[in-house]
C-alpha cells in the first residue's frame, strides 16, 4: 500500500528520530520490519520451537508477482523447506565463505551474485553483511539475519530458514557445497528487503555492491576507458573496492547467450584479482592479467590464459601458485588484460566509504547523504526542459573547502563524486513501477549570495548556465559523476527527465578532502501570525455595505455563527466573477472562526470579522495575480510564491504537504482552498507561537493540547 500523506510524513520523522538516537549506524542498525534478531531467538529457543517469519512468509506472495506469482505454472511444485530437511549436517559456511559458494539458480539475478562473489574477497565486509555467528547446531532456532545499507542507514534483516525447493533442490542460489547454506539465506533476506525473490530478477551488479558496503560505485565504458584504466582497477581492489563487469547486448532476443569464447553477452561477471607475471621467454616483459567469475560456477573463458591454455607452461610454479591457478570447471577464469578491454564493454567499481573500511589508509572519503523527495505538482520540476519548473525542484547547497592534495595535469581543484540514487522502485515493482530516467546539474552560486540559504528562484536558473551536470538523465537506480570544480559554493539540483513523476531519493556528496552538502530549506516563519489592530482609517464604500451586511445577518447579539459567516462571504465572493469560485464552504468557514475566534465562544464578533476580512481582501489580492490568465485556480507550482507572498517562508517538506492537501487532480488550487490554506497556516503559526513562550523554536504539549490545536483548527 503507498503512503498517506499523514502516514508518509509521521514515518518520515520517526526514521529522522531513529537517527538522531543513533540507529542505522553500522553498530546500531534499524530493525528492519521492527523485528530484534536476538529477541525473537531466544523467544523461540525458550519456546522449543523454529521460527517462522510472518512478514516473508512461505507462500507464493514472497516468490513473486507475475513469473513467480499464483498464475505461474513455475511455482506449482516448489516446496518451501529447512536446510535440515534438504541434506544430512547442514551448515551455514563450510571452510569459509568463498566465491565457488555462490551458483545462481533458476533466477535472473547474476548481478546479485556478481556482488556477493565481490564481497567474498573481503573478509572483513563479507562478516559485516553476513554474521558469522550463526548455525544449525549451537543456538538453532530457525533464524537467522543479515545487514544491509538501505538507502543512507544500515538495517538489519531477519528471515526464518525455509528455502524454496523443486525435487528437494534448491531452486535460487545454491553452494558448490550441497550442506552449505549461507548464500541462499543471504539471496532470501535480500529478497525479503525488495519484497519478494521476483524483485531481484535483472537489475545491475553495483546496486548490490552499494548495498553491501554503502559505497558509491563509478562506471567505465571499456571504448572509453582512461589510459591507465589498469592502473585504476589494481588500485581499487587493494584498498577493498568490489567490482563487476558485463557484456552488453544489444539484441534483447540474445540476452545472455554463450559466445565461441565461452564469455556470455548480458551477463554480469566479478573482477576478483589484477596481477602481473613474467612468461620465462619474456623475462623483460610483464603480462597484465585480470581475474573473472561467473556466477554459474561455470562456462569459463576458454582463450588465451584460459584454465588449460598453453601460455600457463611459459610460468614458473612460483608464479603459478602467485596467481592461485587451477584447472577446474568452477566458473573462475584469467585472461589478459588486453582480451578483457577487447572482450568486456562495461566496468563498474564500488569505491568504500570511510565506515566500510576503518583500516583503510589509503583512500578515504568524505560523504554527506542528504534525503529528497520529489513531489507532483511542488518539487517534480523535470529537467532544465521545463523552465517553468525546473527551479521547484529540491536543491542541495554544496561548498567544495579544500583543493586537492596532488592534482592531476596540474590543474588545481576539488575533485569530488556526486550520486542521485531513487529508492524503492525496486521493491515497488509489483505495482507497476518502473525506474525513473534521472540526473543532475551543478550551477555556482554568486557570491553575493554565499551563505543565503534561500532556495534558488526561477530567474536564477533562466540566466544562469551550469557549471556542470551528469552525462545523460538515465533510467538507472543511481546515476553517479566524478568532477574537478574550483573550491566554492555551488548548487545541486536532482531531477527526473520528466516533470510530475513523484518518488524518493537520496543524493550524496563524495570527495577526497572537506566538503559539505545540505538541502537548501527556507527558515520556517510568519510575517504577521499575531493579529494587527484594525485600522482606523475611513471605510470603504465595501466596508460600509460589509458592516450592513453583518448587522442584518448577526443580529441583536452582534456575533456570526459559520453558517451565516458562509452567507456573508459567498454573497461579496460572487461578485468577483474572474474568481470563477463557487464560494466557500462551510468547513472552510469554520477554519475561519477557529483562527479569529480570540474569546473561544465558537462566533465571531464585528472587531474578529473585521481581522478576517481584511485577511481575505489581501489574500484575494494575491490569489488574482497568479491567477492571471482568470481560469480560476492557480497551478500548484506558483502556490510556493503565493504562501511567499502572503509572509510564509516554508520548507520543502511544508510545500509538499501543501499541494497534497489543497490541489485538485489537475495540481491546481481553487480560491476557497487557497483561502482555506492560509487560514490554516496562520492558525497554526499563531498557536504555535502562543505556546513558545521563550522563543526557542519548539513547543511540549499534552495529548490533550495536541488534540484541542488540532482538531479545533
Amino acid at each position: 500500500m503507498p503512503y498517506t500523506p499523514s502516514g508518509f510524513f509521521c514515518d518520515r520523522l520517526i526514521r529522522e528520530r531513529e537517527r538522531r538516537d543513533g540507529e542505522g549506524t553500522l553498530n546500531k542498525p534499524l530493525r528492519f520490519n521492527g523485528q530484534d534478531f536476538g529477541a525473537l531467538r531466544q523467544e523461540c529457543l525458550q519456546r522449543k520451537s523454529l521460527f517462522e517469519d510472518e512478514s516473508f512468509p512461505a507462500t507464493v506472495e514472497s516468490l513473486g508477482f507475475k513469473e513467480l506469482g499464483h498464475k505461474s505454472n513455475k511455482v506449482k511444485n516448489i516446496v518451501w523447506k529447512r536446510p535440515k530437511e534438504i541434506c544430512e549436517n547442514p551448515q551455514f559456511i563450510v571452510g569459509g565463505a568463498s566465491r565457488t559458494d555462490i551458483c545462481q539458480g533458476d533466477l535472473g539475478d547474476c548481478w546479485l551474485l556478481a556482488a556477493i562473489a565481490c564481497l567474498t574477497l573481503n573478509e572483513k565486509l563479507l562478516y559485516r553483511v553476513v554474521p558469522p555467528e550463526q548455525s544449525f547446531s549451537e543456538g538453532y532456532a530457525g533464524i537467522f539475519h543479515f545487514q544491509f545499507w538501505r538507502y543512507g542507514d544500515w538495517a538489519d534483516v531477519v528471515i526464518d530458514d525455509r528455502i524454496p525447493t523443486f525435487n528437494n533442490q534448491l531452486v535460487f542460489t545454491k553452494s558448490a557445497e550441497r550442506n552449505e547454506f549461507w548464500s541462499a539465506l543471504l539471496e532470501k533476506a535480500y529478497a525479503k528487503l525488495h519484497g519478494s525473490y521476483e524483485a531481484l530478477k535483472g537489475g545491475n551488479t553495483t546496486e548490490a555492491m552499494e548495498d553491501f558496503t554503502g559505497g558509491v560505485t563509478e562506471f567505465y565504458e571499456m571504448k572509453e576507458a582512461p589510459k591507465e584504466l589498469y592502473k585504476i582497477m589494481k588500485k581499487a581492489l587493494e584498498r577493498g573496492s568490489l567490482m563487476g563487469c558485463s557484456i552488453d547486448s544489444l539484441v534483447p532476443a540474445r540476452f545472455e547467450t554463450r559466445t565461441v569464447t565461452g564469455l556470455v553477452k548480458g551477463h554480469a561477471y566479478s573482477v576478483t584479482a589484477v596481477e602481473e607475471c613474467k612468461p620465462s621467454q619474456h623475462k623483460d616483459t610483464k603480462v597484465r592479467l585480470v581475474r573473472l567469475r561467473n556466477p554459474w560456477g561455470q562456462v569459463e573463458w576458454n582463450g588465451p590464459w584460459s584454465d588449460n591454455s598453453k601460455e600457463w607452461t611459459t610460468l614458473s610454479k612460483t608464479e603459478k601458485e602467485k596467481l592461485q591457478h587451477q584447472s577446474a570447471e568452477d566458473g573462475e577464469f584469467w585472461m589478459s588484460f588486453e582480451d578483457f578491454k577487447k572482450n568486456y564493454t562495461k566496468i563498474e567499481i564500488c569505491n568504500l566509504t570511510p565506515d566500510a573500511l576503518e583500516d583503510d589508509k589509503i583512500h578515504k572519503w568524505t560523504v554527506s547523504v542528504n534525503e529528497g523527495r520529489w513531489v507532483r505538482g511542488c518539487s517534480a520540476g523535470g529537467c532544465r526542459n521545463y523552465p517553468d519548473t525546473f527551479w521547484t525542484n529540491p536543491q542541495y547547497r554544496l561548498r567544495l573547502l579544500e583543493e586537492d592534495d596532488d592534482p592531476e595535469d596540474n590543474e588545481v581543484g576539488c575533485t569530488f563524486v556526486v550520486a542521485l540514487m531513487q529508492k524503492n522502485r525496486r521493491k515497488e515493482r509489483k505495482m507497476g513501477a518502473n525506474l525513473f530516467t534521472i540526473g543532475f546539474a551543478i550551477y555556482e552560486v554568486p557570491k553575493e549570495m554565499h551563505g543565503n540559504k534561500q532556495h534558488m528562484q526561477k530567474d536564477f536558473f533562466l540566466y544562469s548556465s551550469s557549471k556542470a551536470r551528469c552525462k545523460s538523465y538515465i533510467n538507472l537506480r543511481e546515476v553517479t559523476q566524478r568532477f574537478r570544480l574550483t573550491p566554492g559554493e555551488y548548487v545541486i539540483v536532482p531531477s527526473t527527465y520528466e516533470p510530475h513523476q513523484e518518488g524518493e531519493f537520496i543524493l550524496r556528496v563524495f570527495s577526497e578532502k572537506r566538503n559539505t552538502s545540505e538541502e537548501i530549506e527556507n527558515r520556517i516563519e510568519a510575517d504577521h501570525p499575531v493579529p494587527a489592530p484594525a485600522s482606523a482609517g475611513e471605510e470603504s464604500e465595501e466596508d460600509q455595505q460589509f458592516r450592513t451586511i453583518f448587522q442584518e445577518i448577526a443580529g441583536d447579539d452582534m456575533e456570526i455563527t459559520a453558517n451565516e459567516l458562509k452567507n456573508v462571504l459567498n454573497r461579496v465572493v460572487t461578485k468577483h466573477k474572474d474568481l470563477n469560485t463557487e464560494g466557500f464552504s462551510l468547513e472552510s468557514c469554520r477554519s475561519m472562526i477557529a483562527l479569529m475566534d480570540m474569546d473561544g465562544t465558537g462566533r465571531l464578533n464585528l472587531q474578529e470579522f473585521r481581522h478576517l476580512w481584511n485577511k481575505i481582501k489581501q489574500w484575494q489580492g494575491i490569489f488574482k495575480h497568479y491567477n492571471a490568465d482568470q481560469s480560476g485556480s492557480i497551478n500548484s507550482y506558483e502556490m510556493r510564491n503565493a504562501v511567499n507572498d502572503a509572509g510564509f517562508r516554508l520548507n520543502n517538506q511544508l510545500y509538499d504537504i501543501i499541494t497534497m492537501r489543497y490541489a485538485n487532480e489537475n495540481m491546481n488550487i481553487d480560491f476557497d482552498s487557497f483561502i482555506g490554506c492560509l487560514v490554516r497556516l496562520e492558525a497554526m503559526f499563531r498557536a504555535f507561537q502562543a505556546f513558545d513562550q521563550d522563543g526557542d523554536g519548539t513547543i511540549r504539549l499534552s495529548v490533550l493540547e495536541w488534540l484541542q490545536l488540532t482538531m479545533y483548527a
